[in-house]
């Protein structure tokens, strides 16, 4: 009988394995917004996102609300790694029935304990105060809306309160506190009677008129911040005590019962409901259904009924009852004294198996309890004892092993080292509960490696630490707030940019170029869009920065074919003579023509000349000027179509016609016009930014004629260089632009394309280095270095998922930055401030450009696809969505599709050629 009990309370390691993947799949259900209800495992958002770093600083009021006691603290934190704290406490015993009573009495009580303790130990640095913040543990089940608001979900331990349930305990609390000060003016209190111990005239007016309730939360929180110290974050909390809990810092994005969704947040597991839907049931013994039945909740909290040392002492009293009835134990002796409830406690458990003197000791201890036992049944009872004990570890493992195997999964990672902060009666009295804790989970969880941290005080310092840590957050929110407040721009701020650049376009395109006017509105003497008749051989030249392109484009029935090749332009030619520059860009067409077999065939060739021009023809344009780091002498001014044609002459190559020029904006909408025909827009973001669209020619005071329609290339890069934008140009958009090779030119573009997102974030970082904002204010030589963030970062950055966080340390460490997973989460939020502005001045542009064409038309709705390139546009994981949404608010009688461009400035280019060609031919 002896051994069949050992086994029923022993769990074999298989059982062990499954019952960790069963608290898994529970955890996901409690976080999962639709399954949370029915999840057993809670999973409880606490709204703590992020745990101590060892600068916080000051006075920090604290009170537990403990079984049957009121403790009061007050910690100091010197910002010194949290390595000393100054603790002074108090602690109050509850009248008799509080317990059991009305709501209202409990928290007037607590705030009379508050107001008390502070009578006592305040100090002229605290009473000259303008607030002392204050943690409040409460240790109960609790559905927690923000850090400082906490709806009750249910009595435990004793306590059954009337009035509390479904209520907002933080709000309890503080107005019992707020209450204090009324009666301290001479209103009675009506619970002063059911406080017997004290009398009212002990009450010290004006104690608590500076007590602000800041947070909430269980001990188990409590447990994990207070073992974070400075080098040595703790991320699990454990306690194992009359109940059972666990913590931990789950990613915010998976915690979908709360609405963050950017770096980590505790959560508070509330495991304790484990097993309550029968997934326990072939290992809860039948000494676990006598307790269980004899609870105060049957049916309810079972994981915790096996392992809290509330309820080990009933299990190991069952047990004996079981085995003296089936004469294993005690035998014909009375055991009436073991029918006693409670007679059998934890500390009885504790003191048989922890003895050092053998079976003696066992025998007193049942001796003073009153029975009469065998040398046998000393050691039996001592087994029993172990066994119930190494139960309730070993199941603590494999909560803490689902706990760790989670984490890991989650942060995609192949190894977790962690620390996991423990406290409890279970851990502290029981000497084999941290081997027993550290091997089994590690057999149940080898990819993790926890470390454990004895807490000291988890619920009194720690609920200092976490008041602590929130106060540093928010001060920290309100700086962050204030540096990124120039770049977070409101609806009626788009509003102006879109009337903004209405205005501009229509100065632009005025018969009368109006010097003011920053946005050029160039006609680029296209008129029409492919109609997918064009047939033939074309060739194209894509010159847009260091690299270029020479590709020949095949359109046939079938469809289009290309083969390019890409040529490198050194710096000493950018920067050197016009006559250099076309000289070696027809080298390369020779080069190429030669390698496809095309020298003796007269080509049409198509120009894409990425560079703000005044075209005059199809096939003629003036340079306006360089821009991307060219500055090839003698072209300002110049027709760039006749210095590739004089270079050819130069060069004696005859295979090719120039027959248009354009840029890649406009390229890129007849590329995408060739797929789909009401593609009417062309979109660039990527190094640069600019647009085109079909505008009536009736508006188009530079060109003759009023028929029809003509491409306009708005060279909205400049938008804003006559100061129209000056009012949305932040510090950091000023110190960007005169570190340029053109500054004040090209603001717009400056705002927006990838050449300049990842200097501004530099800018930004360097501000909040300066603030102490950001890698706890240590110096960063490698910041003070220019385009050491290059835009991709950006992209990389902003992925949406949790893991990204881990991608941008990394970044971070390869740029010598080293950075704290809440530099990550702030880095992450700049990014995404300055990308989000980007996108949005970019809808507002266009939202300019999709209203003026409606109006143009007439139409109440206008549709139209906007065929769109780009790096920024295409690779950053938000920028499209955000332009998109922006687009759609500002523009609602526009429906507007996006096309993503194959090769515009390729492709494109070789399409214009061939339409021109076609229509030559016609």
């Amino acid at each position: 009988q002896i051994q069949r009990a050992l086994r029923s309370l022993s769990i074999p390691l298989e059982r062990l394995h499954v019952m960790k993947g069963h608290m898994i799949e529970d955890m996901c259900k409690g976080l999962c917004r639709q399954t949370h209800a029915q999840a057993k495992v809670r999973m409880l958002p606490t709204y703590i996102g992020s745990i101590p770093n060892g600068t916080e600083k000051g006075n920090f009021l604290v009170v537990e609300l403990c079984q049957n006691q009121v403790r009061t603290l007050l910690v100091t934190l010197y910002g010194d790694g949290n390595m000393s704290p100054n603790v002074v406490y108090k602690i109050f015993d509850m009248p008799e029935g509080m317990m059991q009573g009305e709501g209202e009495a409990l928290f007037d009580f607590i705030a009379q304990c508050l107001s008390k303790f502070l009578a006592e130990i305040t100090s002229p640095e605290i009473r000259e105060t303008t607030t002392l913040p204050l943690g409040f543990v409460f240790p109960f089940s609790c559905q927690q809306m923000r850090l400082d608001k906490a709806e009750l979900l249910s009595w435990s331990k004793g306590f059954s309160c009337s009035g509390v349930v479904g209520k907002d305990v933080v709000q309890l609390l503080q107005s019992a506190i707020n209450k204090q000060e009324v009666g301290a003016s001479g209103k009675d209190s009506s619970w002063l009677s059911l406080w017997r111990g004290w009398k009212s005239s002990q009450f010290t007016p004006g104690q608590l008129r500076h007590v602000e309730v800041v947070a909430v939360m269980n001990d188990t929180v409590g447990t994990m911040m207070t073992c974070s110290l400075e080098g040595r974050p703790c991320e699990v909390g454990i306690v194992a005590d009359k109940g059972s809990n666990c913590c931990f810092m789950a990613e915010s994005y998976l915690v979908e019962t709360a609405d963050e969704t950017s770096g980590r947040m505790c959560v508070n597991t509330e495991w304790g409901c484990f097993g309550d839907d029968g997934v326990l049931k072939d290992v809860f013994t039948l000494y676990d259904e006598r307790v269980d039945e004899e609870s105060s909740n049957p049916g309810e909290k079972r994981f915790e009924k096996m392992v809290g040392t509330l309820y080990v002492g009933e299990i190991v009293r069952h047990a004996l009852i079981a085995l003296t009835a089936e004469k294993a134990l005690f035998t014909g002796m009375d055991i009436a004294v073991l029918k006693e409830k409670g007679m059998f406690t934890v500390q009885h458990v504790l003191n048989i198996i922890n003895n050092e003197d053998g079976i003696t000791e066992v025998k007193r201890i049942l001796e003073s309890l009153g029975l009469q036992p065998s040398e046998r049944d000393c050691g039996r009872v001592q087994q029993i004892c172990r066994a119930v004990m190494g139960r309730a570890a070993t199941l603590h493992a494999t909560g803490l092993a689902a706990i760790l195997s989670y984490m890991c999964q989650t942060r995609d990672l192949e190894t977790l080292t962690v620390n996991v902060g423990v406290d409890g009666e279970l851990y502290t009295g029981y000497p084999r509960f941290e081997e027993i804790l550290l091997s089994v989970s590690r057999l149940l969880a080898p990819e993790c490696m926890p470390t454990l941290l004895p807490s000291r005080d988890g619920s009194g310092r720690g609920a200092a630490m976490v008041t602590a840590v929130a106060l540093r957050l928010a001060a920290q929110r309100r700086d962050v707030d204030e540096v990124l407040a120039p770049l977070r721009l409101s609806r009626a701020d788009l509003e102006n940019v879109q009337a903004l650049m209405r205005q501009e376009m229509d100065q632009g395109l005025g018969k009368e170029t109006n010097p003011t006017a920053s946005v050029r509105m160039l006609p680029t003497y296209v008129t029409h869009t492919p109609d997918g008749t064009e047939r033939g051989d074309f060739l194209a030249l894509d010159l847009g920065g260091t690299n270029f392109r020479v590709l020949v484009v095949r359109v046939t029935e079938e469809g289009i074919s290309m083969a390019s090749e890409i040529y490198v332009i050194p710096a000493a030619i950018m920067q050197g003579t016009g006559e250099a520059l076309f000289d070696h860009i027809i080298d390369c067409i020779i080069d190429f023509q030669m390698k496809q077999n095309l020298v003796t065939q007269m080509l049409p060739l198509g120009f894409t000349f990425s560079f703000p021009c005044q075209q005059v023809g199809l096939d003629k344009a003036l340079l306006l000027t360089w821009t991307k780091g060219f500055s090839a002498s003698g072209c300002v001014g110049k027709d760039v179509v006749q210095l590739l044609r004089d270079a050819a002459q130069r060069k004696q190559h005859l295979g090719m016609q120039v027959v248009a020029l354009v840029n890649d904006t406009v390229g890129t909408m007849m590329a995408c016009g060739y797929d789909d025909p009401k593609c009417e827009i062309g979109l660039i973001v990527g190094t640069g930014t600019n647009a085109c669209y079909m505008e009536e020619m009736r508006n188009v005071g530079t060109v003759e004629g009023d028929e029809g329609r003509m491409c306009i290339n708005m060279e909205w890069g400049a938008f804003g260089d006559n100061g129209c934008l000056d009012h949305l140009f932040t510090h950091f958009d000023r110190v960007v632009d005169e570190t340029t090779i053109n500054p004040g030119k090209q603001r717009f573009e400056k705002l927006i394309s990838g050449m300049y997102l990842g200097e501004i974030v530099r800018q930004i970082l360097m501000v909040m280095v300066e603030k102490q904002l950001l890698f706890k204010g240590r110096p960063c030589p490698k910041l003070q270095t220019r385009n050491i963030f290059p835009t991709k970062f950006l992209s990389t950055i902003e992925l949406s998922n949790g893991l990204a966080l881990r991608q941008i340390r990394a970044i971070l460490n390869e740029l010598e930055l080293h950075a704290s997973f809440e530099d990550s989460v702030l880095m992450r939020e700049v990014c995404q401030a300055v990308s989000l502005r980007a996108a949005q001045l970019c809808a507002a542009g266009l939202a300019a450009v999709v209203e003026k064409m409606r109006e143009n038309r007439g139409l109440d709705q206008l549709s139209v696809t906007v065929g769109v390139d780009g790096t920024l546009y295409k690779l950053h994981p938000c920028f499209s969505d955000n332009l998109q949404k922006t687009l759609k608010d500002l523009a609602p009688n526009c429906n507007v599709t996006f096309l993503l461009s194959e090769d515009g400035s390729g492709k494109g280019a070789a399409l214009v050629a061939a339409v021109a060609d076609h229509a030559a031919n016609a």
